[in-house]
């Protein structure tokens, strides 16, 4: 009899009839299990539809039932779009330590305090720990019902039995159903298990939040199909240096997907922060040479950041050394430098102020003057931003969003700006600003730095 064992991908759920070392459907090394065997498929005989469960015209569907309500966390409504819909099922995944649990408990205990019931299930801790951090972070309500359980059938019991407002699964990872052979984390288990809770979620309405473990690379771990069963996947990111914290959403079928919450970290707990430019701005009263001021897109929300540079003498073999920018922009960006404010032979560092990453190219120009402004030694304004992306050529090329980060610019309180040539078209410009529009890096440097005595340019 030909054996009938099946072989899965925990990265990407392919199943193979045999062991490989390689999945051949995501190319990922050393993630093929050992599965249940596979079940003979059984032809599916047409039933009658529930009573009230039929087809029915869209028009005459009750829209109230899927309307978000607040959890009372501004910033978490933000990215969720208003706040939790009815029978939606939550996903958020983050790096171990950042927070994720702490935030939940803020979550369960502001929604508790409205007199709702809220069912807590924590398959990683005891019950006596995640009291201690109630405790921390003031979370304790007598709504706020907490469970210390990893079997799948046990935890569908008592959301029958609590029939609680909000649910929150802490983590998917933990459950395992008795009905499924396999350890728990594993794919069979992860898909069985999220399929049992949001069934169960969307029969009573129930709206659930599920945490995820992430492997290395940052993707939630399990199988792909858990990203798709569930309707909002959100991801909990933060620098364990650093107080911040961001919220993202990766998929929402309630609201947009370009959305950030920000939160500040503290040892109190987690608390929301509707204006975190603070956090990334230094608390020096005058301006020190190698910092420039730019203004970046997170999702919708713009952020005033610093970036400072330092250019020292090297002793031996010239060092490169950047935090919270992309590295690979920053070579190219000091090779596009070379005549104006040459670094090849010296040690060179660049970092954002608070932890800050930014990545997106509309930085380019605030690096190039944070450098211009290290290597001559010469200190900018200090309510100046610089915002343009820069090509190999030197040519400062337009970016998405001027609007926006020009009115973020001069809520803080700047009131010069330094852009690209022409993008000031349809663009209103915030009263009080002056705009030096340049249309290459050298036309920025004079304009930003007119103290500063460049070289001609070669021929």
């Amino acid at each position: 009899m030909a054996s009938t064992m099946q072989y899965l991908c925990s990265a990407c759920g392919h199943g193979t009839a045999k062991w490989l070392g390689r999945c051949p459907q995501c190319r990922e090394w050393g993630t093929i299990e050992e599965s249940q065997p596979a079940q003979r498929t059984v032809r599916t005989q047409a039933k009658p539809a529930r009573e009230g469960g039929g087809a029915q015209p869209i028009t005459q569907v009750d829209r109230t039932l899927a309307q978000a309500r607040s959890t009372h966390i501004p910033e978490f409504d933000r990215v969720l779009g208003g706040g939790l819909v009815p029978g939606a099922v939550v996903l958020l995944s983050g790096e171990p330590g950042v927070g994720k649990s702490t935030l939940l408990l803020e979550v369960c205990s502001w929604t508790a305090r409205q007199g709702t019931t809220v069912l807590y299930v924590t398959g990683e801790e005891s019950a006596a720990q995640v009291r201690l951090r109630a405790e921390r972070v003031d979370a304790l309500c007598d709504q706020l019902l907490l469970t210390a359980e990893t079997d799948l059938g046990v935890v569908l019991g008592t959301i029958d039995q609590v029939k609680p407002d909000l649910l929150v699964i802490d983590s998917v990872q933990t459950l395992a159903s008795a009905d499924v052979d396999g350890a728990p984390g594993g794919v069979a288990q992860v898909r069985e298990v999220a399929a049992a809770i949001i069934r169960t979620a969307k029969d009573h309405a129930i709206p659930t939040v599920l945490v995820g473990h992430v492997t290395k690379d940052g993707t939630v771990a399990g199988p792909r199909t858990l990203e798709h069963l569930v309707d909002v996947v959100c991801t909990f990111e933060g620098d364990r240096h650093s107080r911040l914290r961001m919220l993202r959403a990766i998929k929402n079928r309630y609201g947009p997907t370009d959305e950030v919450g920000c939160f500040d970290m503290t040892e109190a707990g987690i608390q929301s922060l509707p204006d975190p430019s603070g956090l990334f701005l230094t608390r020096s009263a005058t301006q020190a040479p190698g910092s420039c001021l730019t203004v970046a897109l997170e999702g919708r929300r713009p952020m005033l950041v610093e970036i400072q540079s330092l250019v020292a003498q090297a002793h031996s073999s010239p060092r490169r050394t950047v935090s919270g920018l992309d590295s690979n922009r920053i070579a190219m960006i000091l090779a596009v430098l070379a005549e104006i404010a040459p670094t090849a032979s010296a040690d060179f560092f660049a970092s954002t102020v608070g932890g800050m990453r930014v990545s997106e190219p509309a930085s380019d120009l605030a690096v190039a003057l944070s450098v211009a402004s290290a290597v001559h030694h010469e200190p900018q304004h200090s309510r100046l931003i610089a915002v343009g992306e820069i090509s190999l050529s030197g040519e400062i090329r337009q970016v998405p969003g001027l609007g926006q980060r020009l009115s973020e610019a001069a809520r803080q309180g700047i009131n010069l700006a330094v852009v690209a040539a022409g993008a000031l078209e349809n663009v209103t410009v915030p009263d009080g600003m002056r705009i030096a529009q340049c249309e290459s890096v050298r036309d920025a440097v004079r304009s930003a730095l007119p103290k500063i005595q460049l070289p001609g340019p070669r021929n």
